[in-house]
């Protein structure tokens, strides 16, 4: 089975490394695109592209990738020309331009695929691919394309890097500091449509746009940093498009582009239940003991009253009477301080300190009178 998982052939090749590019240009950009709250305009440009996919061919009647790529990316900027300018010169808001640049581009877009597909001419085959992805089409002048995009967007990253990292974060301070605001603004979103172009004739137009969220979303659930979050974005979405491509090539009649969706979804829930400090069952595990701990605080300063009454501090107490100036369950906090040796039971309802335990209620006494008495 894992013979015919990893073995190599040329159009698994050529899938995986259209996959590699898609998940590194998406994931770096992603990042981009979710801290500056601009996930569903790469819904739009995936939408507004394909238009300019379809025009692109009646222009040339032939496949070419690059004319194609040229095609999408110019729709796509119109597209998000339009946006800007629907916002900016009516009283509508972002998401109803939203709305009405996606429908109106893919409804044309459609149109002129249902033209071509009227026309006689043999190279309209595979055209519709570019509506819910067929990474199966991909050919290797596709794949050339896509890696000098790829390594257009990785370049420019790393030339504009710091102007980048404060447009994400603060635009108008950086307009005070006399940055070209507006130009970098074209540029990063310029950068945005040729990621989202990349990967429409493997994931389609549909699903194009969880690739320009989902791996960010991952990413931001494990670091606060900028750099590291670009970073593992990145791999996130390099990660998902092999794992992708991988299962699609084992499971028969299992589409590459929804696959790699799929996965880097998979990826999101992961991260969003499990990740440090930001996972609902890491934070569910950390306030589980925070509590226990202090409940366990509780009944060892219980104890401490009331072994002051006695002459040996190490006298056993009743689990009853502990309890009743306690809050909590107290069974529960013993049987923790017993694992931890602060505790001993020896018989029956009997509880005691150990030298261990004694020593931590006198820690904890001290430091409770040292924050009420700020010395």
């Amino acid at each position: 089975m894992f013979v015919d998982l990893f073995h190599f052939n040329y159009t698994l090749g050529v899938v995986m490394s259209g996959a590699f590019i898609l998940g590194i240009s998406s994931g770096l950009l992603s990042s981009f695109a979710v801290l500056r709250q601009q996930s569903l305009l790469g819904d739009v440009i995936s939408h507004a592209a394909f238009p300019g996919i379809t025009l692109a061919f009646l222009w040339m009647m032939a496949k070419d990738p690059l004319g194609l790529f040229l095609g999408a990316i110019i729709s796509g900027w119109l597209g998000t020309l339009f946006v800007h300018a629907i916002v900016r010169y009516t009283s509508l808001t972002h998401d109803a331009a939203f709305g009405i640049v996606l429908s109106v581009f893919f409804g044309l877009g459609i149109v002129l695929l249902s033209y071509i597909q009227q026309t006689p001419s043999s190279e309209k085959a595979g055209l519709n691919s570019f509506l819910f992805g067929s990474a199966s089409t991909i050919l290797f002048q596709d794949l050339i394309t896509m890696g000098v995009f790829c390594l257009i967007i990785i370049i420019f990253i790393i030339l504009f890097w710091k102007e980048f990292k404060l447009l994400a974060f603060d635009p108008n301070f950086m307009n005070s500091l006399g940055f070209p605001v507006v130009k970098l603004d074209i540029l990063l979103t310029m950068l945005l449509v040729m990621a989202i172009v990349l990967g429409l004739q493997m994931v389609g137009v549909v699903l194009m746009s969880a690739m320009m969220i989902a791996p960010a979303a991952a990413a931001r659930q494990w670091t606060s940093h900028l750099g590291f979050t670009v970073l593992l974005s990145g791999f996130f979405g390099l990660l998902a498009g092999v794992i992708g491509t991988l299962f699609s090539n084992y499971i028969p009649h299992l589409s590459t582009g929804p696959m790699i969706v799929v996965v880097v979804s998979l990826f999101v829930i992961v991260s969003l239940l499990f990740a440090p400090h930001r996972g609902l069952i890491w934070n569910w595990i950390q306030t589980y003991y925070y509590r226990s701990n202090i409940r366990a605080n509780s009944m060892l300063m219980n104890m401490l009253l009331f072994s002051e009454t006695q002459t040996d501090p190490y006298h056993c107490h009743q689990l009853s009477a502990l309890s009743a100036i306690g809050r909590g369950p107290a069974l529960r906090a013993m049987h923790e301080l017993k694992r931890q040796q602060f505790v001993r039971n020896p018989e029956g309802d009997l509880w005691g300190f150990t030298k261990r335990g004694y020593q931590k209620a006198q820690r904890l006494q001290a430091t409770l009178f040292k924050d009420d008495h700020g010395y």
